[in-house]
């Protein structure tokens, strides 16, 4: 826990070679509360999203053994099938994908799959493609809805949707009860033009939960994004942590970051909590003085 938030650890930041259940294990070790499941572009992760149903029953089983539960899903295989491809074909991929997302997470309890807000990614972003996209989501809210499986937005490294405010103007356009935002505190933080409480303040009332992760300003160049060691990047998590209590938020978070291959993953990981729990235990101190 994280005070009285539930804390989760992205899947990636544990081996590859490691299983499902193990990972699990080993994040249940470590005093997490949940994993967070990844389904990356890659085909090894895509598959999992067409496991027979007797495997999904022992995957759940695996799992639940752990002592943890499976709460929510990170789906990024749209980067490599995104809903707004011009490529009719690479489209009713994704939306096949999304169905399967849905069965898998139904499968495991999963509440919540964090969508990658990307129109497309390895092909130009045009008004078509976004107008593609925006008809991608409407059919996936359904198939949610249905499910009463929540698609949360992810806060992006594109700038398509790189603030709460354009997740804000997209939800007019995407109007379901279970179509809401997932801001990754990096992303956020990592864009100059963005006000990060005044987006956090926009977006209060559809936040489901928050990716912990360091980032880079916009000076340091593309790769400003990801595997940035906590506490070396300009994320203020005091500040975000005190800002989201004074919102009366409740929801979790979730810590992102990645394995580096190196087998010290556990230190690693034990390392970036005990930095996050000092931000958040620092932030609840300054706001008992305020």
């Amino acid at each position: 826990m994280l005070g009285k938030h539930l804390l989760g650890l992205y899947e990636k930041a544990l081996p590859d070679d490691m299983s499902l259940p193990e990972k699990f294990g080993s994040a249940a070790d470590m005093g997490f509360d949940y994993l967070e499941i990844s389904v990356d572009e890659s085909d090894k992760r895509i598959s999992r999203l067409w496991l027979p149903e007797e495997e999904l029953d022992a995957l759940a089983a695996g799992i639940r053994r752990s002592g943890l539960y499976a709460r929510s899903l990170c789906l990024s295989a749209h980067r490599r099938f995104p809903l707004g491809s011009a490529d009719a074909r690479t489209r009713r991929a994704a939306l096949e994908i999304m169905r399967r997302a849905i069965r898998f997470s139904e499968a495991l309890g999963i509440r919540m799959i964090q969508l990658a807000g990307y129109d497309v990614y390895y092909e130009p972003s045009t008004e078509e493609s976004r107008r593609l996209f925006v008809c991608g989501l409407h059919e996936a809210c359904r198939e949610a809805e249905a499910h009463q499986v929540m698609l949360a937005m992810e806060i992006m490294d594109t700038e398509l949707l790189c603030s709460i405010s354009r997740f804000m103007k997209l939800k007019e356009e995407v109007r379901s009860p279970w179509f809401t935002v997932y801001p990754d505190m990096g992303n956020l933080s990592a864009w100059d033009r963005n006000d990060v409480l005044k987006e956090l303040n926009l977006g209060i009332d559809e936040i489901t939960a928050m990716h912990v992760k360091e980032a880079l300003p916009e000076s340091a160049g593309p790769d400003r994004f990801k595997r940035i060691p906590f506490g070396t990047g300009c994320v203020d998590f005091e500040g975000i942590f005190a800002h989201m209590e004074k919102l009366g938020y409740t929801g979790p978070y979730t810590i992102e970051m990645w394995d580096d291959g190196t087998g010290r993953s556990k230190e690693a990981i034990t390392k970036a909590k005990n930095f996050i729990s000092d931000r958040f235990d620092s932030a609840m101190s300054r706001m008992s003085l305020e």
